[in-house]
């Protein structure tokens, strides 16, 4: 028998397209997987990116900063890292 520790979790209402419903339903089936456990994988996947990028663009931003030497990009750089931190 496998210990399965209990983790705070709530309930969470939300919409979903129907033909993304049934791809997640489809993808359950297939792994033997409740949608619950794939939709907490994609999501934890998906803002761990989005974190990682932001990290990306604030570290390009303070690059561009620190240099001090105006780039012939450097306007799309900086909107860029703008960009990025704020998704």
């Amino acid at each position: 028998m496998r210990y399965c520790p209990i983790v705070a979790s709530s309930t969470s209402s939300f919409r979903i397209l129907n033909e993304l419903k049934a791809r997640l339903d489809q993808a359950a089936e297939q792994m033997k997987k409740g949608k619950n456990w794939i939709v907490n994988r994609a999501l934890e996947e998906y803002l761990e990116r989005r974190s990682q990028k932001a990290l990306e663009g604030e570290a390009r931003r303070q690059s561009l900063a620190a240099s001090g030497h105006k780039w012939k990009d450097e306007e799309r750089w900086e909107r860029m890292a703008t960009e990025t931190w704020n998704e």
